[in-house]
């Protein structure tokens, strides 16, 4: 169910984007400056592809909110721990390299340690 709402949601996306990029550019966003006096109040009568553009809307949203929904309720009975595994590592596992007394890498003879010049 929720993969079908999902490729909906997608094409609904790419259709509402395309709606808006064909709509004829108007100018004065968010419809100030429309330079249209009158009986109308400068805004111009809904066209189809502007209804069209509102149903893709609608629909966008209401795919939104139902895909939130789903994954509401999928996550209700989980947590984000629950397939992890959190148990320490018990004592057979875990094997510590012998390091010798020193962390310096060994020099040319086996005896003494390579320690870095200050020069």
């Amino acid at each position: 169910m929720e993969n079908v709402v999902l490729v909906v949601h997608l094409i609904l996306a790419l259709a509402l984007i395309g709606t808006v990029l064909m709509q004829r550019s108007e100018g004065g966003g968010l419809g100030i400056g429309g330079g249209g006096g009158g009986a109308t109040g400068g805004r111009a009568p809904a066209t189809a592809m502007g209804k069209f553009t509102w149903l893709l809307a609608i629909a966008f949203i209401g795919t939104s909110i139902a895909l939130t929904i789903i994954a509401a309720n999928n996550a209700a009975n989980s947590s984000v721990v629950d397939g992890a595994d959190l148990r320490a590592p018990t004592t057979e596992e875990v094997t510590t390299p012998d390091l010798g007394d020193s962390l310096l890498p060994p020099g040319t003879n086996d005896d003494e340690s390579l320690v870095p010049s200050g020069n």
